[in-house]
């Protein structure tokens, strides 16, 4: 029977008090002292303690050292080769894998009879060597801490052996104060020693005794240690499910006990730590029982229910342990160790809702950082935009990526199955702001961009003209036109950006659509001022704003341009226009301020390209496909327009609908694909470390001159199949579904030529026959039934809007007939590019009947309508790469090249 009424005590060794298990006199050999762990916290524990480690071991390594600041750790073999140097110590420490912890321990007793603690920070030691190693201290009269232990530490004493308590600063977590805590987590050992010195409570003796199935030094010797230690008031205890070992201890001293685990009740095996199995009697509900009754309360501790005795309280959740600390203490005449230092609970420095409308609960109050940093966060929420660390963007994209098992790609986030239900000039918006654009980034683009699409009288539309009378390729007309769209006539307005944005950065202004926010008050020098204005109206800028005006977009920038005195210049109407589109993802930190400025540029370039694509004689003098200047800026929308300008008709509203759906298919397939390589090679040559010199223009011919017949063209395939099976039909309107026509019959007779087609090239050893264009896909195989899971959700789409498309319904009925036919092992997918081809053609069916278009026009719309959405795509990697990429780092090296000869 031990003294202060603790009882039988059935393991104690040599630790009578808590002040004994890390004090300033002990000496520390570390086993496997250059292991991955050891290395990086043993010399912070040796800096904290004064130098206590005397040398480690380590196989093969004798000779080599660790390096700390107050001088090096020596190396040896073994123990005893460091005892033969002259070395003393009292205290082992065990990082060797759970294999060797047996023989590590045995090694230590067997050479050192001065040993009397050893502390063991290996994990899963098996119960097998736990008990032979039990058995070796009790024998030797040696202490044991661990397995699976963080060590321990003593802030009084400022010792740390045999772990990493206190993390890379000791002193800032353990204060001095009159508290012991005793934890089966390591991490948390240090976690709760902060919070209880937020709350004026300073520490002891803090023991992670590790949560190994055999714990060593446990709660019953804790508490007879707390028991006789004088500096120690009170403990807090950690407790995890698994073992009996609190059951058996007897506090003589206050206890907060933090019980956790409750969750591990519903599983059926071990998890972390010793775990508890699913119906045991030492799970953490039974624990929480085990203290109540210790403590003669009733239930658990929480601010909102205070329930706590002198002897201690019971909380679950660690956030709480302050306040049952205090509460308790308070019943004990015990005042805290010094003053509170504030609390650890969530006090954001800086945030972003990222325009979202957050509820109270989590929309948390941003609060002034304490020094030095909060000079450094009021400096970068000065800064205006994101700045995106360089790095080699060879083979990767921070603007797109593809879901490999489903073909799905997403840009900025948003899939292309969700990009196909917004409109053009919503997807400008996402490639560019790197969000969808809203009804007033929509308003705004649309007069940008409608402002360049006329070229009448341009040398653009001369280009194009020469190039498409030469016989070249879409993709080689429009990179004729947009060679010409160079930088000089945009470098006007990327200076005028820079100070708008800096002028309303200082303004403060909070969002473009505040129509509140007073103009009255953005500063700005009279000479920066003169750069926006002109003795003379100009008559284009005047169109912009009229446009801007008509359209009802909120553009405070524009407003600010009226309030000067003199006429704006076009350039800063451009600019004013690109800043009130850049000034949300600005502040949401989704662009940099690199992007802004180069947005006149981008978007006069999108308008060009659509306007190179038609033939000269459908652009005149302020007009475009026959919607005049005034349309263009005022009410006409991008889709619509360039919906006109691929069918070469009025388009109606389910013509449109369906432009914006291949558009939103074709946006981007990843940045693997050869057309991003080439926008992406194009920026790396320039090289985007100096972005001013990279020409947007020729990454766009770097995307073009990578678009062909194959990636690019190839969707004419698609409707030349279709065209070939419905040419010799009487088919009039291929949305009607009344259309007369048998799908099944005329899908089983295509199966039947081509399976005969089949049989007799392989009859003749001939395996290059030619496929089914839209049929089958790589990755979509090998079920009964195969789904392109893109066409999938686009016919479910139009499904839903009752739509039809008889050349759709076609393709299914094919891949149907080709399986009933003995061709394929299972149903075929419908791939997207079928999808793509039935939707354009039913776009152009009908002036493709009266002879109005021809095949060859028919070809053009299928690489058109790709270039016209792959553009944004493109343009978003190659923005991304201006951000974010280094000088020529899209080259392959040399090592990686070769010669075929």
């Amino acid at each position: 029977m031990h003294k202060d009424g603790i009882g039988p005590f059935k393991y104690f060794v040599g630790i009578s008090s808590l002040d004994q298990v890390a004090s300033r006199h002990d000496r520390v050999c570390v086993l496997n002292v250059l292991g991955g762990e050891s290395k990086d916290v043993t010399p912070v524990g040796h800096v904290y303690s004064g130098g206590n480690v005397v040398f480690g071991t380590s196989p093969g390594r004798s000779g080599q050292s660790l390096k700390t600041s107050l001088g090096d750790i020596p190396v040896y073999n073994d123990v005893r080769e460091g005892m033969e140097a002259g070395h003393r110590f009292n205290c082992g420490v065990i990082y060797l894998p759970p294999s060797g912890a047996r023989d590590g321990v045995a090694e230590l007793i067997r050479v050192n009879p001065e040993l009397r603690k050893i502390f063991m920070v290996t994990e899963k030691v098996s119960v097998h060597d736990a008990r032979e190693i039990r058995a070796m201290g009790q024998q030797n009269g040696i202490d044991i801490f661990g397995g699976n232990s963080l060590g321990v530490a003593d802030a009084w004493n400022e010792v740390r052996i045999g772990g990493a308590l206190g993390g890379d600063a000791p002193r800032e977590a353990l204060r001095r104060g009159s508290i012991a805590i005793y934890s089966n987590s390591g991490n948390f050992t240090t976690t709760m020693a902060t919070y209880l010195r937020m709350a004026g409570w300073g520490t002891t003796t803090l023991i992670s005794s590790g949560k190994d199935v055999y714990i060593h030094f446990a709660a019953p010797e804790f508490a007879y240690a707390l028991a006789n230690d004088m500096r120690s008031k009170a403990a807090v205890l950690y407790v995890e499910p698994g073992g009996h070992y609190e059951l058996e201890a007897t506090f003589t001293k206050p206890v907060v006990a933090c019980v956790v685990g409750r969750w591990k009740s519903k599983l059926t095996r071990p998890v972390g730590h010793a775990g508890a199995m699913s119906g045991g009697d030492d799970d953490a509900a039974a624990k929480e029982r085990w203290f109540m009754e210790k403590f003669e309360v009733d239930g658990v501790f929480t601010p909102e229910r205070p329930v706590f005795s002198r002897k201690g309280a019971v909380v679950t959740n660690i956030a709480h342990i302050t306040h049952a600390l205090t509460a308790v203490m308070q019943a004990n005449a015990c005042l805290p160790d010094f003053e509170p230092e504030g609390n650890l609970s969530l006090k954001p420095w800086f945030g972003s809702s990222m325009g979202l409308v957050l509820p109270a609960e989590l929309d948390l109050p941003v609060v002034e950082a304490m020094p030095p940093y909060g000079a450094e966060i009021a400096r970068l929420n000065r800064q205006i935009g994101t700045v995106f660390p360089r790095q080699s963007m060879k083979d990767a994209s921070g603007a797109s990526q593809m879901d490999p098992s489903t073909q799905v790609t997403t840009l900025h986030g948003v899939s292309v199955l969700d990009a196909a239900q917004h409109p053009l000039e919503a997807n400008v918006a996402l490639a560019l702001l790197r969000q969808v654009g809203g009804p007033n980034d929509r308003a705004l683009i649309n007069v940008m961009v409608g402002a360049s699409l006329g070229l009448f009288g341009t040398p653009m539309l001369a280009a194009a003209e020469a190039a498409r009378a030469a016989g070249n390729a879409p993709n080689a007309v429009l990179a004729a036109a947009a060679a010409i769209t160079g930088p000089r006539a945009f470098e006007g307005t990327r200076r005028l950006v820079r100070l708008l944005l800096e002028a309303f950065s200082n303004a403060r202004l909070a969002s473009v659509l505040d129509d509140g926010f007073d103009v009255a008050t953005v500063a700005m020098d009279e000479a920066s001022r003169a750069l926006f204005v002109t003795d003379t109206e100009d008559p284009i800028a005047e169109a912009l704003i009229a446009g801007v005006a008509a359209r009802g977009a909120k553009a405070p920038f524009v407003r600010w341009l009226r309030t000067l005195p003199g006429h704006p210049t076009a350039d800063a109407v451009r600019a004013a226009i690109a800043a009130s589109l850049a000034w949300g993802p600005l502040l949401r930190k989704r662009i940099s301020p690199l992007t802004a400025e180069t947005l006149p540029w981008w978007l006069h370039l999108f308008g060009v390209l659509i306007g190179a694509s038609v033939e000269a004689d459908r652009h005149a003098p302020g007009a475009f496909c026959g919607y005049d200047e005034e349309a263009l800026l005022r009410t006409a929308s991008l889709g619509e327009v360039a919906c006109t300008a691929l069918i070469g008709r009025a388009a109606d509203p389910d013509a449109q609908f369906a432009f914006q759906t291949l558009i939103g298919l074709l946006l981007s397939n990843g940045p693997g694909t050869i057309s991003a390589q080439g926008a992406k090679g194009a920026v790396s040559s320039d090289g985007p470390e100096a972005p001013d010199r990279v020409q947007l223009n020729k990454a766009m011919l770097g995307f073009l001159s990578h678009c062909g017949y194959a990636h690019g063209g190839n969707g004419f395939e698609g409707i030349a199949f279709l065209i070939e099976q419905f040419a010799p039909i009487d088919l009039d309107d291929p949305g009607r579904r009344d259309h007369g026509l048998d799908l099944a019959t005329l899908a089983k007779a295509f199966a039947r030529t081509y399976k005969t087609y089949k049989t007799e090239k392989k009859q003749v050893g001939s395996l290059a026959f030619q496929k089914i264009p839209g049929v089958n896909h790589p990755v979509f195989k090998d079920k009964p039934v195969n789904k392109d899971p893109r066409e999938v959700f686009v016919r479910e789409l139009y499904e839903r809007r009752g739509e039809y498309n008889v050349f759709h319904e076609f393709y299914h009925a094919v891949v149907q007939a080709l399986f009933e036919a003995g061709i394929s092992r299972n149903v075929y997918c419908v791939n997207v590019d079928a999808l793509i081809a039935a939707v354009l053609l039913k776009l152009m069916w009908r002036p493709f009947r009266t002879g109005a278009f021809g095949r060859d026009r028919l070809e053009t719309a299928a690489f058109t309508v790709f270039l016209y959405a792959r553009m944004l795509g493109c343009a978003a990697e190659a923005d991304d790469h201006l951000n974010r990429g280094r000088d020529m780092d899209t080259r392959t090296p040399a090592s990686k090249c070769a010669f075929v000869s």
